[in-house]
């Protein structure tokens, strides 16, 4: 059984994806165009490329310390030694030996510094960008990147949610790009709800009420068209679509020694079905491990949960490489923040958000590279200082998105990424 060891804050307390499936709440933003990449030759460019991010959440604020930027020997370092790995000069964790062995393909960004110890508030500045304002929502990344990298005439959603537990749904994190964009959760990684037909109904019977419906909807929308209805007319056609194409969505699809290979516990089994949904033409997935939020018991809590995640992971990055996938693909392993260095009175480590470390691999970056260095006993940041806002750009730059551009929300523009900062050039290959 695992262990629980997480701050009981209130965003621990309250799963954030239950405010799911509010598709009307979404619908006040206008979709709009894709301003710069609205230009067809920038488009189908993009579209071609079949560009394709997902992201690994290590939910409740992963250890640098016992993960990317380990500190044996000093006061901070804990009792875990640093090992080799797959690039000469490059030492992670001994918690992640498999890991170590993939970082040919990977870029470890270990200067973040975020200036925010909330996990609420951290999580929102990795996934959007930005800082959270009572005058504007921002889109997260999934969001950003459905509208950007997915085909206009895909027949798959762009943006995918596996949750660890159960539920599913729409979720509310597209802003202004409207519910077109919004994720759709997998709750514990099963197909999208309500997406198996009633035994009941025959095929003549389910034509019969679509063509029905689709023809009050037109005739409803010849007089009435409007943000609202269109985003209604959208998802019953994209529910029709889940509906034909739902073994997409189903990992038993995948053979058993693959499910040997990657672990039959939850995120083996969520490594897998991202595999499957990439690998099927979804741009955005995101898995996530938890709990880490580790203020007792924090090394006994790292052996446990990254001795389950890094075989998980490796498997997954070394089949996406075998499969010439990680040309296509960026992978992004973050957190809210990391944990501190000093160690407190529980043999915990606390929210740090002042020098911690994110991974990627993949499309775009420099693969088998190190970017920043935080001092001796990680306390701060001692060169290649990013924030949030970099990180946005960097990851969505790595798959040819011009972040300096804007996004046409009926007739407004807003930036792709935060205008005030800039890509971080040296992670890019």
């Amino acid at each position: 059984m695992k262990a629980h060891y997480a701050c009981q804050s209130d965003e621990h307390r309250v799963a954030r994806r239950q405010f799911l499936g509010d598709l009307v709440a979404g619908t006040s933003a206008v979709v709009g165009g894709l301003g710069l990449l609205a230009r067809p030759a920038a488009a189908e460019q993009l579209a071609k490329a079949q560009k394709r991010i997902l992201v690994v959440n290590m939910h409740g604020g992963l250890s640098q310390l016992e993960s990317w930027d380990p500190k044996p020997g000093a006061d901070t370092g804990g009792p875990f030694r640093a090992i080799a790995t797959s690039v000469p000069g490059i030492h992670i964790s001994e918690l992640l030996p498999m890991t170590a062995q993939q970082m040919h393909h990977m870029c470890l960004i270990r200067g973040v510094n975020t200036a925010e110890d909330d996990h609420g508030k951290g999580a929102y500045m990795m996934m959007t960008g930005r800082r959270q304002s009572p005058a504007s929502d921002f889109p997260q990344l999934g969001a950003v990147a459905a509208k950007a990298l997915c085909p206009e005439t895909s027949s798959l959603p762009g943006h995918i949610v596996v949750t660890p537990g159960g539920g599913g749904g729409r979720g509310n994190d597209s802003a202004y790009l409207g519910p077109r964009y919004s994720s759709i959760a997998m709750g514990n990684g099963n197909p999208p709800q309500n997406t198996t037909r009633p035994a009941n109904i025959t095929d003549q019977m389910d034509a019969a009420r679509n063509d029905f419906r689709r023809k009050v909807n037109d005739r409803f929308l010849n007089r009435r068209r409007s943000a609202v209805t269109d985003a209604y007319t959208y998802s019953y056609e994209q529910a029709q679509q889940l509906m034909a194409q739902r073994e997409v969505f189903d990992v038993t699809k995948e053979p058993a020694e693959d499910v040997e290979r990657y672990g039959k516990h939850d995120f083996g089994r969520h490594c897998l079905l991202a595999r499957r949904l990439l690998e099927k033409g979804i741009t955005f997935v995101q898995v996530s491990h938890s709990n880490y939020d580790s203020h007792h018991e924090n090394f006994n809590f790292h052996i446990e949960q990254l001795g389950e995640w890094d075989r998980s992971f490796a498997t997954l990055i070394g089949d996406l490489a075998a499969r010439g996938m990680l040309d296509s693909t960026l992978v992004v392993v973050l957190s809210e923040f990391g944990r501190t260095p000093g160690i407190n009175q529980a043999f915990g480590r606390d929210h740090w958000s002042k020098a911690w470390s994110v991974a990627l691999a993949g499309t775009g970056i420099k693969r088998g590279s190190v970017f920043g260095k935080t001092n001796a006993n990680g306390t701060e940041v001692s060169e290649g200082q990013v924030d949030h806002g970099q990180l946005f750009h960097t990851y969505l730059q790595a798959c040819g998105v011009d972040t300096t551009g804007s996004f046409d929300i009926n007739g407004r523009a807003m930036p792709i990424a935060d205008p005030a900062v800039q890509v971080i050039k040296d992670v890019l290959a």
